[in-house]
């Protein structure tokens, strides 16, 4: 397939921004593709050229993406920087400029799918000597084969700033609609809609691969589902759980008797060996094992088997008292590609091992907890101050359970997990298989979409920050924050740090505001949800303040505009 016709369907998309529209054409779009090109369109749709679960990182600056357009356009870098900062987007700019290259296009090709994406993937590939000319290269090459209207969609795919509104959601019901052979009675049928729509999502959760899926739905149908598996070695969505305002409500939700967990304040691990290759992921599905040679160390040393996936917490101990200390301490260490011996010792961790969801080739994901449960007993050995089977209470008794839950609290934990006794591990799910309960006003996961330069001291630094929450594939301002950010790095997130993050991140600068890809996670805690017509949720946040930074935490886990309805309307009652 020629991109022509990818970059006509994206100008169609950007026509309407009616959820039902869009999935309308992009179902009929995919109806006419070859098998080949199916992959390769629904990456390009959500402005990808790897599939979710492929975290490589295409580094291709916007000052580089200058580079590559004077180069394919033969306009000044001056004028092309002039026309971003007025237009606030290369796309647009790139799209003016190839209506009148100046450059000889005589011997350019027609571009296609495959030739895009293949430029595009092999920007992941490039080190070493003469690495910045070559991705210039590389992308200069397919814009000047480009149309202006082509150019314009490769620059946003390179830069990462594809707007087109379609989320995970909207790419599942487009394959529901264009591989169900019985759409039309589904789509009739609300239940019978869920049902499906919740298969499909099921096995997007378990291969994070939704080109695969149309590649399976294309060539076996719905039947072909069965297919989709999950694979030792690939990260697969975690189960989430959503925060209860009390132990009764909790045991109202997952029933009784329950199993009663501390609540850890740590970040989520996904463990994956087989044979001698462990991997750890985070909840973003992002691979950090190179990060933690002491957890893989322990794994290796202390589970009785070469084929497994446990979930976790990995949580930072203080290394002289042995105590938990809090995640922010030990954030660092997410993205930390050097002196990691030096940074193991500082700031060393302990993993708590909840979970079991792979043994030795079987698929646990059915298997009641308590017997998931037994499993992990069987394989896993505890050592002080290094793994550890998480500490559990099994119990009907909301005496108990206070009890309990009042001891963890004492011992410096967020609170208490309660769980299904027998609940199945549903990667992604919120509902149903367990709660948490904390004693604070449940607090925000917000990504940033503006940053504005401070004043005075702060001048070099961004020093607040508006935020934004999820609606459906689009996100919806919810306030600004500057308050609970710090100037020395021993104290928690800092400017500084934000700073140097969002600054790889910029799309677009107006005086003292930038917008920036929203990929930076705050998690807020604040002290009212107000009404608000000033921002595009409809809410504003009174004295918010920045708890922590979530760096493991992704887009699709950030709050909902529903979330935000329900504790507005909590909070009045």
């Amino acid at each position: 397939m020629y991109y022509e016709k990818l970059a006509a369907l994206y100008e169609e998309i950007g026509k309407t921004s009616k959820r039902l529209e869009k999935t309308e054409i992009i179902s009929t779009f995919l109806k006419e593709c070859e098998k080949e090109d199916l992959k390769l369109v629904i990456y390009l749709l959500q402005g990808r050229v790897f599939p979710q679960s492929d975290e490589k990182k295409l580094g291709m600056s916007s000052k580089l993406l200058v580079r590559a357009i004077h180069q394919a356009t033969g306009e000044s870098t001056d004028n092309i920087e002039k026309g971003w900062r007025d237009e606030g987007d290369l796309g647009l700019v790139v799209e003016k400029f190839a209506e009148h290259k100046k450059q000889n296009t005589l011997f350019s090709k027609k571009l296609t799918l495959k030739k895009v994406v293949d430029n595009i993937q092999k920007l992941t590939e490039m080190e070493g000597t003469g690495t910045v000319n070559k991705k210039i290269g590389l992308v200069a090459e397919l814009l000047s084969s480009a149309s202006p209207v082509e150019a314009k969609y490769i620059v946003r795919t390179v830069a990462e700033t594809l707007r087109t509104g379609i989320g995970d959601g909207m790419i599942r019901d487009s394959l529901l609609w264009t591989f169900y052979p019985n759409i039309k009675e589904l789509r009739e049928d609300r239940e019978k809609y869920k049902v499906a729509a919740e298969e499909l999502q099921h096995a997007f959760n378990v291969t994070n691969d939704f080109g695969v899926l149309a590649e399976i739905l294309e060539e076996k149908g719905q039947k072909g589902l069965i297919h989709a598996q999950m694979v030792v070695g690939k990260p697969i969505k975690a189960m989430l759980y959503p925060k209860v305002q009390n132990i009764e409500e909790g045991f109202e939700v997952v029933g009784k008797p329950a199993i009663i967990e501390p609540k850890l304040d740590g970040f989520r691990v996904q463990i994956h060996r087989i044979k001698d290759d462990i991997k750890l992921f985070t909840r973003r599905l992002e691979e950090v094992t190179k990060q933690f040679p002491d957890v893989v160390k322990v794994v290796k040393d202390n589970v009785r088997s070469k084929d497994f996936i446990l979930d976790s917490e990995v949580v930072g101990i203080d290394s002289k008292t042995k105590r938990a200390i809090p995640f922010q301490n030990i954030s660092q260490r997410i993205r930390r590609k050097h002196d990691i011996e030096k940074l193991v010792k500082l700031l060393p961790v302990v993993v708590h091992v909840f979970d079991i969801i792979e043994l030795n080739g079987e698929n646990l994901l059915t298997i009641p907890l308590h017997e998931r449960k037994k499993l992990l007993q069987a394989v896993l050995k505890s050592k002080t101050n290094s793994i550890y089977i998480i500490d559990q209470l099994v119990t009907s008794d909301a005496k108990k359970t206070e009890s309990y839950y009042k001891e963890c609290l004492d011992m410096g934990h967020e609170g208490i997990m309660m769980k299904m006794i027998e609940g199945p591990y549903k990667p992604g799910k919120r509902v149903g298989q367990g709660v948490k309960v904390k004693p604070v006003m449940e607090s925000l996961d917000l990504v940033i979409v503006e940053a504005h330069w401070g004043e005075g001291k702060r001048a070099k630094w961004f020093s607040s920050f508006t935020v934004a929450c999820k609606d459906g594939d689009t996100l919806k301002k919810i306030g600004k924050v500057g308050t609970g950010i710090k100037e020395k790095s021993e104290e928690g997130v800092t400017f500084l740090e934000l700073t140097t993050e969002l600054k790889k991140l910029i799309i677009n600068e107006k005086g003292k505001t930038v917008t920036v890809k929203p990929q930076v996670i705050l998690e807020i805690i604040y002290e009212e949800i107000q009404k608000s017509p000033t921002y595009s949720s409809g809410y504003a946040l009174r004295f918010p303040r920045v708890h922590r930074l979530r760096l493991d935490k992704g887009l699709s886990e950030i709050n909902s505009l529903d979330d935000i309805d329900h504790l507005f309307n909590a909070q009045k009652k």
